[in-house]
């Protein structure tokens, strides 16, 4: 049974050199290489609704399934990661990534996933009543 706990917004994110100037949300992904989502991923379809009505072709560095990876990616200045910034709060809060403009419209669903048990773990049915 999957369960949703929360859903985060979801940012360009990356090295701070990567948001010189200023510009706005549409040149941005059209000019800086971007680190998306896999195809197949929701968040994905999302980004792609977006950058249609943007009317935006995008110079696409890197398409990754794990949101390690793309925080990896990002931290080495590969591109312009589209995730939530909680996955890279430890950078921000130090400096070594910056969260540019949010994505309108994008959020990323975070979801536990449960199989049936004999002896069901208290602890997750608190987390689970909590969501």
């Amino acid at each position: 049974v999957a369960h949703r706990l929360a859903e985060e917004p979801v940012s360009l994110v990356g090295r701070p050199a990567l948001f010189a100037g200023r510009v706005g949300l549409a040149e941005r992904l059209a000019g800086a290489p971007l680190i998306l989502p896999a195809p197949e991923s929701g968040l994905r379809a999302g980004f792609e609704a977006l950058r249609e009505r943007l009317g935006v072709t995008p110079h696409i560095a890197a398409e990754v399934d794990d949101m390690a990876m793309m925080r990896l990616l990002a931290r080495e200045g590969v591109g312009l990661a589209v995730l939530p910034p909680i996955v890279v709060r430890d950078e921000l809060a130090s400096g070594e990534l910056e969260e540019g403009e949010r994505l309108p419209g994008l959020v990323q669903p975070f979801h536990a996933v449960t199989l049936p048990r004999r002896f069901p773990n208290p602890l997750l049915r608190e987390v689970l009543r909590g969501a």
